[in-house]
């Protein structure tokens, strides 16, 4: 198929410095749990990007000297020779598809704790470092340090040329970089020629800028990575002004601008709480100061969106972390005419957990993320099937959506067998709760997908049991007929069923979903920690119930705090007056009551509580699969060679993890068993 003209200007070759990028798709620098722990999954994963179309492809933050040390995250390090190896391995797959490197130097100064180094952390004046709630102080750089870091963050840049970067960015971001701590109102007290006025102030940004291009510039293309809402008013809000003299005072200084928002949150927006291309008020004054191409986010998964960014004037790149993790070949299907190929980013942010568990990332919508090295799986290449037996899928939610998907790109012939009249399983029923339309695209994407292969049926309205399972004789069943939410209180925190529930008026999520009419007051107690809880008290509260949720954890919806939810969740359920009970727990139910404790101190309060929701954890729908193992002979009998339990059915989980086990259910039809550890390891060579 052609490009669709339209976007033309998506592929117009743009120069940075003394570099050109072949298009204007630009993986910004993003953190994915690889780095320096699991380079070869890294580069990699850098290297299929480069592969899907992306013409600039950059590491995530790297730091740059030992005072500057990230630990415990896992990110980038280029301290002295020995890292170089480890870019190079990345920029060489990088470069074999014809995409240019970027490397994001960082030092990141009070941040964080150097709990790897041990060295006593840097900041622009006496300061707690700022994560982790480390007991620890960072320390106020005399002029000695000021000329140290210069000569480090110079010395890291002729590094990357080395390592074979195209690209070299200053990073600068008030909290996360010691040049942003230097420009900020708020941390910056000096009382010398780097403190005081605006001037003075943007001195070390401006020497290193300077520096990094006197070092590098002949050769790489410099950008500055800049926080356009990160300088602070006496009010406390974004002054704006003084964001934009700096851009005036350092227009034509760096080769390009790669802008962006303060909060992490609301840089990587989740689906719930923004749309598409949010960061557009804060940005679009930089393109009108400068000559310099201007880079710029928003989880941009719309060519039209894309387009209409450029045609503006907005920006000159289209920015991108999240949108190239769901779809690393993003590019290229827009070159090729494939839009309807496209594997869209639906905003969950499971990508951005990596960053806080400290493991290879994973993708809710791109179950091959993080496993390019690992398993050698390619996200748009698959093996022809190893046998010609038919499969059985029983279940249609994503894990069996994309189990029929991979099965049906590998040629075998696939039954997809779906109890409801609908497709999608729980993410039919979740994509309808407030603010998680996005999330459906796990289902059309697949379904879209499904629909072309005429080796894939579908049947919906088609519940099966053993005898009809059995009577078909498939020779392969795999069942992915996911999980439903228990009724007695069990799950993290209690062991036991809550006394009482046989008098109280008891609900699940299910009869949510289903539209049953609830009486309130509604007490949710939330044992589960993630989304569920948070956005079914929004959902019951704006049909005009009173809604109380309860839970264990310190935090409504604690885990969410992983993919940046967290704080958007609490700040929504107290604006439209659900009350939060944290550290408790349920223990008994009555008509008309619930009796709830302290999880420390153990004091019990009663509350009124006419439907009792309750969101603990779910088990497997299993049954079914059960029955049919439980006789070998009549599987035998049948031709049934094997029965496989996948996604939810197997043990409850994210959507993430149910559509990676689809994927890997397809990989691995008809391999044979085996103990070994499924994957490749890099392991830590002695010194």
């Amino acid at each position: 198929m052609a490009r669709d003209p339209r976007y033309d200007v998506l592929f117009e070759p743009v120069r940075i410095g003394p570099v050109t990028a072949k298009n204007r798709f630009f993986q910004v620098p993003h953190c994915n749990g690889m780095g320096m722990s699991f380079p070869s999954t890294m580069a990699a994963m850098r290297r299929v990007k480069a592969e899907g179309g992306w013409a600039v492809v950059c590491t995530e933050e790297t730091d740059i000297h030992p005072t500057g040390d990230m630990s415990p995250l896992v990110e980038g390090r280029l301290w002295d020779d020995r890292d170089i190896p480890v870019f190079a391995r990345m920029n060489e797959g990088v470069h074999l598809h014809g995409a240019l490197a970027g490397i994001e130097l960082s030092h990141t100064g009070p941040r964080d704790a150097c709990l790897y180094s041990r060295e006593v952390p840097l900041a622009v004046g006496h300061t707690p470092v700022y994560a982790g709630n480390y007991p620890v102080q960072a320390r106020a750089m005399d002029q000695s340090d000021i000329r140290a870091y210069r000569r480090w963050h110079r010395d890291a840049a002729l590094r990357a040329r080395r390592a074979g970067f195209d690209i070299v960015y200053i990073y600068c971001h008030g909290g996360s970089s010691l040049v942003g701590d230097f420009l900020s109102r708020k941390r910056n007290r000096r009382g010398d020629e780097y403190g005081g006025n605006l001037e003075n102030r943007v001195r070390l940004l401006r020497e290193t800028v300077a520096d990094t291009k006197e070092a590098v510039g002949d050769a790489c293309g410099i950008v500055l990575r800049y926080v356009v809402d990160e300088q602070i008013g006496p009010d406390g809000e974004p002054d704006m002004a003084e964001s934009r003299a700096i851009v005036e005072m350092l227009a034509e200084l760096p080769d390009a601008w790669d802008v962006n928002i303060r909060e992490w949150r609301r840089d990587s927006m989740p689906s719930r709480f923004g749309p598409e291309g949010s960061q557009e008020d804060y940005i679009s004054f930089v393109k009108k100061l400068t000559t310099r191409p201007v880079i710029g986010v928003g989880r941009f998964t719309s060519p039209d969106t894309m387009v209409s960014q450029i045609r503006r004037g907005i920006i000159d790149f289209i920015g991108a972390a999240r949108p190239s993790i769901a779809d690393p070949f993003l590019p290229r299907k827009i070159e090729e005419g494939r839009i309807d190929d496209i594997r869209e980013c639906i905003g969950c942010n499971m990508c951005v957990t990596a960053d806080f568990t400290m493991v290879p990332m994973r993708c809710t919508q791109n179950p091959t993320m993080g496993e390019e090295w690992r398993k050698d799986w390619h996200p748009e290449i698959i093996p022809e099937r190893a046998s010609n037996d038919g499969v059985l899928i029983v279940g249609a939610g994503p894990a069996g959506l994309e189990c029929a998907r991979a099965l049906g790109q590998r040629s075998y012939d696939v039954t997809l067998a779906e109890a409801r009249s609908v497709l999608g399983g729980r993410v039919h029923d979740e994509s309808r709760l407030p603010g998680l339309s996005a999330w459906g695209r796990v289902r059309d994407y697949r379904v879209q997908q499904i629909g072309r292969m005429p080796n894939v049926q579908v049947y919906l309205d088609s519940k099966l049991g053993v005898d009809e399972i059995l009577e078909y004789g498939f020779p392969k069943v795999v069942f992915a007929t996911g999980g439903t939410w228990r009724r007695d209180g069990i799950g993290r925190w209690l062991s036991e069923p809550v006394p009482g529930l046989a008098e109280a008026n008891v609900v699940g999520p299910e009869d949510v979903f289903s539209g049953k009419s609830l009486e309130g007051p509604v007490v949710i107690y939330d044992d589960d920690y993630y989304y569920m809880g948070g956005v079914l008290a929004e959902k019951l509260r704006r049909s005009g119930l009173d809604v109380t949720l309860v839970t264990p954890a310190s935090d409504v919806s604690s885990w969410s705090q992983a993919t940046l939810e967290q704080s958007w969740v609490e700040e929504r359920l107290y604006e439209i007056g659900v009350s939060i009970v944290e550290k408790h727990s349920l223990a008994a139910a009555s008509k008309g009551t619930v009796e709830i404790r302290h999880t420390v101190s153990d004091r019990r309060r009663t509350l009124p509580c006419a439907s009792l929701l309750l969101v603990t954890m779910r088990l497997p729908n299993d049954d079914v699969y059960q029955t049919l193992v439980s006789d070998p002979d009549r599987l035998q009998a049948a031709g049934i060679k094997s029965v496989l339990r996948i996604g939810d059915c197997l043990a409850p989980s994210t959507i993430a993890a149910a559509t990676y086990a689809g994927h890997r259910c397809a990989r691995d039809m008809d391999a044979p068993p085996s103990d070994e550890v499924p994957f490749k390891r890099e392991l830590i060579a002695l010194a």
